[in-house]
Parts: structure tokens; C-alpha cells; sequence
């Protein structure tokens, strides 16, 4: 148990070989280390694994991990991770879901679930007040995600009455067939990357179903109350989260990479897209959008909902539009708005899906390897992205992504993807701080593990894009930030509001102006910062985390050790990393980014990767090989 409000003290183990279940011991000092979300479940891996684990043995493990702050209906705070042993990359994996699982998983009582082991039949998992039921899935098998929740409804209706409430998580054809990229699914939201739906079909899990009564406890009611209060004001005023994001949704940034050459082309042989305005947050906006939701308790409300065959479904994200637009060089928004729901049901992961089939186009293309895939010719999508999830055809190996593919057929230079992960939407050679968080995120081409430094190269900011000063500390920053951010279960959208409006709003004031001009020669300051972070021992108002922590879950907390969370976090799981050979060598990116210039005329438009990792690995701390040693370990709590 916990002395703590927030959280309900408890993480339960089962092993599905010995068909068990028991609590997993985690203590209040944990909790103070590593809070909760990706950061515990990379200390449950840290512990256990061994380096020699494959992500479709038994021994992999799935851990569903739990912010304090879900459940206590603080603004956009209903997130949960889901980490994993990935099959696309081999490594850890953690991914992130806006579903209503992790509420109703702490209203069972639990803080997290780990599940490890194969069970020897399909099955679905039933957690209800702490109680674990184990159900036949055999009928299920097979099913798209919107059917297999619609058939699980019925199922509990019939077993527990109609006025039950569940959280849900299940996978589709993909997650069945282990398509290295399958994604698991809760309501309309995806945990998408790094194939964790596959590690679900390795352990016969078609879905698991979490339900109680449980309170989650506020440590100062009154307080969190009125600090939820301003936060969502202050949210409803900043002119990303009460405006963009509400009116455009993430949709919104297409036209903003369009103009600053940051919208991924072709496969990235370019970051501009003649007809980008077909696919853009205004078209979708005009075209297809029947109305804002958003996730549980958020104020934010930026997913769209469009149309698809007479149903209203959610509609697609930037890295959908981006991906399946421009990057396939596809005009038509009305054909993405229908890939996007038809992705979510079969349980695939849109942005590894997009990179792969862009990558055979481009192999297609070359001659390298007869496809039938062709740059503008769409028609067929839909047919492709059922043989991926099933496995049939060429899709069969466009299953295994562009990494593996690459290496079978060539093309090495443009699969492009970091550690067997496809990059999402943003075009690095226009915003090369990004192009570094690409290359050193733990779990591979992500923008969010990488840093998401674009936001400040130009999505928010407008601080210079091509130079590499202060990128390398400006990336470990944002990292160590937006990890201590998630690990509360909070939404990073609420991140933007950090930024002063005006910053947004007046990009060409002249304080906006000189605040972007001497960013790049901070850097020196951003690291100081993070070797003491006891220097920032004070809360501010736009950083809301920290009162979130203290009111709602009576923690005490400032801001340098909130980084210092953030810190620990991505130490260990880069050191779970280490055990199964990631080091400098994997930071790394497509020669067409390092190498090619996006604009022959500009020796500046490339990713000067090498010198920014080095800056980088001095920064935090770590040896030439790109890991933390035993030093920094120790000094985190960590070993």
C-alpha cells in the first residue's frame, strides 16, 4: 500500500503460465524515483530482464502502467502506458494511450498490471475489483477492434447486467498475425508504436477488460480543485491549446511544415507537397469534420470525427494526414479520413504502416523490388493495409517493416526509420534538433521520446532551425520534461501552454523575436540546469505539474526534481536498452538525412547528426558510447 493520495498501492503480477496472480512489490520510495507510467515500468524491466529475452518468447513481459494523477480528473490526465519488449525494434517500447483503460484499471485498484507468459488458448482477461477471470476468446479471434468491443459489451452485459462500466484494451488482425507494427486499441484511441499489439497475439491475449468501484483519493481536495481550475483556464486561453488544437486539431501543423519545409515528401526525398492544401487541418476542418471530442477529462477536445461509410468515427491525426498524404504523395483527404478508421480496426499502427509502404514504393520505384506500389497511386490501400494485417500477399512482408525489408532488398539509404522505427510526419533536415531526437529516442523514430525539439524549431517557436547550437541540450531538456510529464498520466499536449502565449501569438514582435534569437546560445545554461538541478528548487504557474503533484497527490515537489524524474526515467530505459546492445552505433539516422541535402542550394539543409550526439552524450552524462555507466546509475537511485 502507499501513504500517497493518487495512487492505489498496488501492481498485480500474472503469469499466464502458471496461470497466477500476485501483487508486485513497489514501494513509496519507488514511487518518489520513478512516479509512475513508462518510468516504472522501465524499472520492472531493469529488474527482470536479462538482455537475452525476444519480444514473442514468454519471458517478454507486458506492463500497463498508471500516472497518479489518472483518476483524479485533473486537466487531460487520463493517459497510460503500455511498455513492452518491442517486435519491430527488439528493444523497450513503451506507448501511450488518451483510451479510458488506465481509469478504469485504478478504479479495479490496481496502479499497474504486469502479464507475462503464453497462455495456450486466445483468450480475454477480466479484472474486476482486484478479481482476475480468464475467458474463452476462440469467437473473437479474428474480429476487427470495433467488433471485438462491441461482442465483449454484450459478453459482460450478459455476465454483470447493463449498468456495468468498463475500460477496455484489445488488438485486431494485425496484433493476431505478430505485424511487427500492430497497435492495441481502447475505445476510438490507439497505443500504437512499436508493435505492442503483437506481444498481445504472442501471449494469446485478444483483449483485457478492467472495471470497479475504487476511489482515487486527493490528497488536498480544495487545493487541486482550484489548481484544476486556473490550469484549465490557462489551457482555454493559450493560443495552441484553446485555439489551434480545438478549431484544426494536430491537423492544424500540415500547413505550418509546408511552409517551413518540415512536411515529409515523397519518403522524405522532400518536406514540401505541392497540393499539401487537400490535405490540410483547414480542408479536414471544411471537408470532413462533424465535431470535436477529446479524451476523459480533458479540456483541450482536439481529435476530430468524420465520416466513414454513414458511421461517425474518430478522424485522422497529423501523422495520419502527413504520412498517408503528402508522403505517399496522396491529394485525397477523403481517402485518409477512411484508411485512418479502417488502421484502427484491423489494430496497425498508422505511422510504421505509412513509412513502410512509402519506403516499397520508392524500392518499387528503383527496381529493387517488384511491388506494384506506386508514389500517387492509391486506389489500393485499403487492400494492401488488410494484407498487411493478415498477412497475405506482398503483405506478408510489408508486415515486417522498412528496417527488415531494406535489408532483404536494398535501400538501405532511404528506409527511413532510427533502431527498425519509422520516423512520424516531421521532416528533419528543416528542424535538425529534431533529426537528433530521432536518432538517440530510446524506442526508435519517435518524435515525442526524441524531444519533439520541432515544436520549438518552428510548430511554436521560431528559434533557427538548420543551426546545432544548444540542440543537443535543448533535446535532453525537452526529453527529461516531457517524460516527467507523462509519467503523471498527463496528456503532453498541455505542454505547449508552458510557452508564453505571446511567443505563439506574435511571432514577430520584437520580444518574440529576441527570445528566439538567444535560445541556440543557451545551451550552456540548459545544462547547468540539468547537473544542478537543485538550483531550480521553486514552482512556477506555467510549469502547473508540480502543484498537480503536491495538491492532488501530496508529494512534495519543485521543479529541478521534477526534471530529475524526467532524468531518471530516460536513464533507465536507455540502460534496459544497453542489455540488449543498443549503444552509439544505433543513434543514427537514413543516409538521406544525414547526407543529401533537402535543398541543393543550401549546405545547411541536412542533419549534422555526429556533431550533435557527441554535444549530447556529454550533456547527459554518459560515455562515448552513448550509455550511462555505473556513476550515473548509482547517482540516479537507479542501481
Amino acid at each position: 500500500m502507499t501513504e500517497y493520495a493518487g495512487y492505489m498501492g498496488k501492481l498485480l503480477l500474472i503469469d499466464l503460465d502458471e496461470g497466477s496472480e500476485r501483487e508486485y512489490p513497489w514501494t513509496d520510495k519507488d514511487r518518489e524515483l520513478y512516479i509512475g507510467g513508462k518510468a516504472m515500468a522501465s524499472k520492472i524491466m531493469y529488474d527482470n530482464f536479462t538482455g537475452r529475452e525476444e519480444p514473442f518468447s514468454p519471458e517478454n513481459m507486458i506492463i500497463i502502467a498508471t500516472g497518479p494523477v489518472t483518476g483524479t480528473f485533473a486537466p487531460s490526465s487520463n493517459r497510460f502506458d503500455i511498455s513492452s519488449l518491442s517486435p519491430l525494434t527488439g528493444i523497450t517500447a513503451s506507448s501511450n494511450c488518451g483510451g479510458d483503460f488506465g481509469f478504469y484499471l485504478k478504479k479495479a485498484g490496481l496502479d499497474g498490471l504486469i502479464i507475462r507468459g503464453r497462455s495456450d488458448r486466445p483468450i480475454w482477461i477480466e479484472i474486476q475489483e482486484d478479481k482476475v477471470s480468464y475467458h474463452e476468446a476462440g469467437e473473437l479471434w479474428g474480429m476487427r477492434t470495433g467488433e471485438t468491443q462491441a461482442a465483449l459489451k454484450k459478453k459482460l452485459t450478459e455476465l454483470h447486467g447493463p449498468k456495468g462500466r468498463y475500460g477496455m484494451v484489445s488488438i485486431g488482425p494485425a496484433g493476431e498475425n505478430l505485424v511487427r507494427y500492430a497497435a492495441v486499441i481502447s475505445g476510438e484511441r490507439a497505443a500504437g508504436r512499436a508493435g505492442i499489439g503483437a506481444v498481445f497475439g504472442s501471449k494469446n491475449i485478444k483483449a483485457i477488460v478492467a472495471s470497479g468501484n475504487r476511489e482515487v483519493k486527493i490528497f488536498n481536495k480544495e487545493k487541486a480543485m482550484e489548481h484544476h481550475k486556473k490550469w484549465t483556464a490557462a489551457l482555454k486561453a493559450h493560443p495552441i491549446t484553446g485555439s489551434q488544437l480545438p478549431r484544426l486539431g494536430t491537423a492544424g501543423l500540415v500547413s505550418t511544415m509546408q511552409m517551413r519545409g518540415q512536411l515529409a515528401t515523397r519518403n522524405f526525398s522532400a518536406g514540401r507537397f505541392e497540393d499539401f492544401e487537400k490535405v490540410s487541418g483547414e480542408a479536414l476542418a471544411e471537408e470532413e469534420n462533424k465535431g470535436n471530442t477529446g479524451c476523459l477529462s480533458c479540456p483541450i477536445r482536439c481529435s476530430r470525427t468524420v465520416e466513414v461509410d454513414g458511421k461517425k468515427v474518430k478522424g485522422p491525426e497529423l501523422e495520419t494526414l502527413g504520412l498517408f498524404g503528402a508522403n505517399l504523395c496522396n491529394d485525397n483527404l477523403n481517402l485518409v479520413c477512411r484508411w485512418n478508421h479502417e488502421l484502427d480496426e484491423l489494430g496497425l499502427d498508422s505511422i510504421s504502416c505509412a513509412g513502410t509502404i512509402a519506403w516499397a514504393m520508392e524500392a518499387n520505384e528503383r527496381g529493387l523490388w517488384d511491388n506494384g506500389l506506386k508514389f500517387g497511386q492509391v486506389d489500393n490501400i485499403s487492400r494492401v493495409m488488410e494484407d498487411i494485417a493478415f498477412r497475405r500477399g506482398i503483405g506478408a512482408e510489408l508486415a515486417e517493416g522498412s528496417k527488415r525489408l531494406s535489408e532483404k532488398y536494398g535501400g538501405k539509404d532511404f528506409a527511413i526509420q532510427s533502431k527498425g522505427m519509422e520516423l512520424s510526419a516531421y521532416e528533419p533536415r528543416r528542424a535538425v534538433g529534431q533529426g537528433l531526437g530521432y536518432a538517440v529516442s530510446n524506442r526508435g523514430g519517435c518524435h515525442l521520446n526524441g524531444g519533439y525539439l520541432v515544436v520549438l524549431e518552428g510548430l511554436g517557436l521560431s528559434i533557427d532551425q538548420q543551426t546545432p547550437k544548444a540542440k543537443a541540450d535543448l533535446c535532453m531538456f525537452m526529453q527529461d520534461f516531457m517524460e516527467a510529464i507523462s509519467l503523471c498520466g498527463h496528456c503532453l499536449f498541455t505542454s505547449y501552454a508552458v510557452f508564453p502565449g505571446f511567443l505563439i501569438s506574435k511571432p514577430n514582435s520584437p520580444m518574440s523575436r529576441l527570445v528566439n534569437s538567444m535560445i541556440p546560445h543557451c545551451g550552456w545554461a540548459v545544462r547547468m540546469l540539468n547537473k544542478f538541478p537543485a538550483m531550480a528548487f521553486m514552482n512556477l504557474p506555467l510549469i502547473p505539474y508540480t502543484y498537480e503533484l503536491k495538491y492532488a497527490v501530496g508529494m512534495k515537489m519543485n521543479i529541478g526534481r521534477f526534471l530529475r524524474i524526467g532524468e531518471r526515467s530516460y536513464n533507465v530505459e536507455r540502460a534496459v536498452n544497453a542489455k540488449f546492445g543498443v549503444s552509439a552505433e544505433n543513434d543514427k539516422l537514413p543516409k538521406r538525412l544525414t547526407k543529401v541535402l533537402q535543398d541543393p542550394k543550401d549546405p545547411k539543409s541536412k542533419v549534422p547528426l555526429d556533431r550533435m550526439k557527441a554535444t549530447y552524450y556529454k550533456a547527459r552524462g554518459w560515455g562515448e558510447n552513448g550509455l550511462p555507466g555505473d556513476r550515473k546509475l548509482k547517482g540516479l537511485g537507479i542501481k
